[in-house]
């Protein structure tokens, strides 16, 4: 056969796709070798094929490409006699696209799997770290309890100021012997833009009091139970609403809550 006559006969598209019959292979290569223009067909024919591939599918690396032409030219399982050239040709090339569409079919299926893999192993990490929180939480209840439950400690209401917050009020558990407290101020209303709850340590006659300390934000802590050490012997525990940051002397106009210490 002629250069023309082989580049016309369909044989070049079967070898590129790997469905030239192996009876017919060696000649294919031979023309390769020694024609230099059914050479540069070849190279054409493995370049449109990859460009085909391309548009039905999304790109992949060159090394992935060359594996897979390589794979297609291993192939040898079809046989069509010389008079059935074009519709073989036709069929490699579907052949072809429909190996190169199936696996990047299976390639797509694979990065879906593991995103939602990734998708699996983050929403487990969350979920881990918030049970991990309420335990730490559920431990620091229980911790409290059993604190606040021990007879060392007394039990003081605070009830709401009603010309403030009648609605208001708190509850301090405190250790006379240890001069230790544990202010609950759940029962706080949340503290303005720019202002805090400070806690003050009360003599009565004269009135006299001692800064006892800042509650700070009471939605961020978690218990809204705030511990205090080194109370002095009081006779009144007192709730104020002051300016971020504290005073030295309550505001007794902002006087929230209020409890006397029983003899």
């Amino acid at each position: 056969m002629t250069v023309e006559e082989i580049i016309a006969s369909g044989k070049l598209e079967l070898y590129v796709c790997g469905s030239l019959p192996s009876e017919e292979i060696s000649e294919i290569e031979e023309a390769i070798s020694s024609y230099p223009e059914v050479r540069k067909e070849v190279e054409e024919i493995e370049t449109a094929l990859v460009h085909l591939a391309k548009i039905v599918a999304p790109p992949l690396p060159a090394m992935i490409w060359t594996s897979v032409l390589n794979s297609i030219r291993k192939v040898r399982n079809i046989n069509e006699d010389s008079t059935a050239t074009n519709w073989a040709a036709i069929t490699g090339w579907a052949a072809a696209i429909l190996c190169i569409g199936g696996i990047f079919w299976m390639l797509q299926q694979n990065n879906t799997l593991k995103d939602d893999i990734k998708i699996t192993t983050t929403e487990n990490n969350e979920l881990k770290e918030r049970i991990n929180r309420t335990e730490g939480k559920l431990s620091q209840v229980n911790e409290l309890l059993a604190i606040l439950g021990s007879k060392d400690f007394d039990a003081i209401l605070l009830p709401g100021n009603d010309a403030v917050a009648p609605e208001a009020f708190a509850k301090v558990h405190f250790n006379k012997r240890d001069h230790l407290a544990y202010v609950d101020a759940t029962g706080l209303p949340k503290a303005p833009v720019g202002k805090v709850y400070q806690v003050w340590s009360l003599k009565l006659d004269p009135l006299t009091p001692t800064n006892v300390g800042l509650l700070g934000n009471v939605e961020e802590n978690g218990t809204n139970i705030f511990k205090f050490e080194n109370i002095p012997d009081p006779e009144a525990f007192g709730i104020t609403l002051e300016p971020e940051g504290g005073s030295d002397t309550p505001t007794l106009s902002q006087l929230y809550t209020f409890g006397t210490i029983a003899p």
